[in-house]
């Protein structure tokens, strides 16, 4: 077969920091360091520091294939360690430290890492997992001298590490296909399942997701990765930051509201990404103080209410919304525009921007129902979402969870979903949420969206309570707004002009916070563990479907 006679150049992650030290050197990396200062670096002293740091591990004995985990948020150090494990072909393990402990124990010895590379914050948890997970495994704290803590752990100093290393160590020549990142799922369904992600796929899914389509990035942008490393690969912002030479501002273990948009307002922030319970407290607060320079958000991890669009808009931002999964690198969907949607109203503009959005090149999706067949795009029928393409997993780190493709390559992603003639993908919901009643599916998102565009609701979430008629009926569990003294008749009510009648929750119930899962989505089995039980059906159960 004749073959192109182009260069073969192996799509390494490497390359990424290499160009962005070449081309983008000066370009600034802020951090807010989880010792408390602002720390700036460049790119230049980025990949500097990340062959020291690949030099450190190679001389702890780490060797090609084994696995570093990180222990850490978003700061220089945590990005200088992912690339200082990629250059010498080892494998960058994100451990999500919001998981339950035993997860935690569960994922490291899983993982079988073998260097632990932790913040500061996470020493008191360590100590807590010594026992556990942390026999055997070299843990090197991401600070300096003068901050090592007093532990009964054995704890190396980072910054002393690479110091006493060159900075020249020649980066290991890997074939594409080599892995290079570790990140497992949050296990809210039986143990976490790890995805592991080649050099190639990390490398392409940066490629296809820095475009206008999707983030919109460049050089001249300003970058606020709030979502964390350890979730979902960060978006993939460690890699198409620096691959166009985006200013990153990264906030370390500072998330509230208030931190969050001082650093934006500080540091010029032009674009920001994270899910959507980040923004409900800072949006009281860019609507005060006004946008800054900050012009675009990428929301994703959780469904967002009219309101937070509306909100943003009237504030001058820009809100897309991107759906994807741990196991697609992990982008899928943005909702950028097409011009077939240019003759919508402004309301079904809306109506599409909360939507999951269109697949960009390199994902195909198509929903099946029950027996397997094909449904049509026709926002209309529901069923199962499938994925695949490049960036998508083909199998679970040693084999767990089984077979995880059909025949033609297809992934399920547990999602109930419909696909517009736009080729927009609305989450009707996750499979083991979606309320079942009277033989009918009520959309648990859409009835927390509709109740959350309530002014006096801050956060809401549905989930389904046994009811001896129709099987399911839904329960809202709501957080009212500050101040707000809205009653669950009231709230019904209001509902009722907004959603079907049998879609209706049969009872509310108003608490101070709602639970998440350690990646920020709403905590559905907690809620069903606390409440699912225990809430009988009310007098006003007998809603007829119609």
């Amino acid at each position: 077969m004749i073959q192109g006679s182009m260069q073969h150049w192996p799509l390494l992650v490497g390359t990424i920091l290499d160009h962005a030290e070449r081309q983008h050197g000066t370009q600034e990396v802020v951090s807010r360091s989880v010792e408390g200062p602002i720390h700036r670096t460049t790119y230049a002293e980025i990949a500097r520091r990340a062959r020291q740091c690949a030099a450190a591990l190679a001389r702890l004995g780490v060797r090609p294939g084994d696995r570093v985990a990180t222990l850490a948020w978003n700061t220089h150090r945590h990005v200088e360690a992912w690339y200082g494990a990629a250059h010498i072909g080892a494998i960058y393990h994100t451990v999500n430290p919001r998981l339950f402990e035993s997860q935690i124990a569960f994922i490291v010895n899983d993982a079988q890492d073998r260097v632990i590379l932790a913040d500061l914050s996470f020493v008191p948890l360590l100590e807590r997992l010594q026992d556990s997970c942390l026999r055997g495994r070299t843990i090197i704290l991401l600070t300096s001298a003068g901050h090592m803590p007093d532990s009964p752990l054995d704890l190396l100093c980072y910054e002393d590490l690479i110091a006493a290393e060159a900075d020249d160590l020649p980066r290991l020549m890997l074939p594409e296909d080599a892995p290079c990142g570790l990140c497992y799922t949050s296990g809210t369904t039986g143990d976490p399942k790890g995805v592991l992600y080649s050099h190639r796929s990390n490398v392409l899914q940066a490629l296809i997701t820095h475009g206008p389509d999707v983030m919109a990035l460049s050089a001249m942008s300003v970058v606020l990765p709030i979502v964390p490393m350890f979730h979902a690969n960060a978006w993939s912002l460690a890699f198409s930051a620096p691959m166009v030479g985006a200013k990153l501002v990264l906030p370390g273990n500072r998330l509230d509201a208030e931190s969050i948009c001082d650093l934006m307002r500080k540091e010029g922030v032009t674009m920001a990404f994270g899910v959507p319970s980040v923004w409900i407290d800072a949006i009281p607060r860019l609507r005060a103080e006004g946008r800054g320079t900050l012009e675009r958000l990428l929301v994703g991890g959780a469904a967002v209410p009219r309101a937070m669009v509306e909100d943003f808009a009237a504030i001058g931002i820009t809100m897309a919304q991107g759906w994807g999964m741990t196991e697609m690198s992990p982008l899928g969907t943005t909702t950028a525009p097409k011009p077939a949607m240019a003759g919508l109203s402004p309301r079904e503009q809306i109506d599409q921007r909360l939507k999951a959005g269109a697949p960009f090149y390199g994902v195909e999706t198509r929903i099946v129902g029950a027996d397997g067949e094909v449904l049509p795009c026709d926002d209309v029928h529901t069923g199962a979402l499938q994925v695949r393409g490049p960036c998508v997993v083909a199998e679970y780190w040693r084999g767990a969870g089984g077979v995880v493709l059909d025949a033609e390559g297809w992934f399920d992603t547990g999602d109930i979903a419909a696909i517009d003639r736009f080729g927009y993908v609305r989450i009707a919901d996750r499979a083991k949420d979606v309320i079942k009643s009277g033989g009918e599916w009520i959309s648990s998102i859409d009835l927390e969206c509709a109740a959350a565009s309530h002014p006096a609701i801050r956060e809401a979430a549905a989930i389904a309570i046994a009811h001896p008629r129709w099987g399911e009926r839904p329960l809202l569990v709501a957080v009212r707004a500050a101040g707000a003294s809205l009653s669950e008749a009231e709230l019904i009510a209001w509902l009722g002009g907004r959603v079907a009648k049998w879609w209706l929750p049969d009872r509310v119930i108003f608490v101070a916070d709602l639970p998440h899962t350690a990646t920020g989505k709403l905590d559905k089995r907690a809620l069903r563990q606390q409440y699912g039980a225990d809430c009988p059906p009310t007098a006003e159960d007998n809603r007829q479907h119609c």
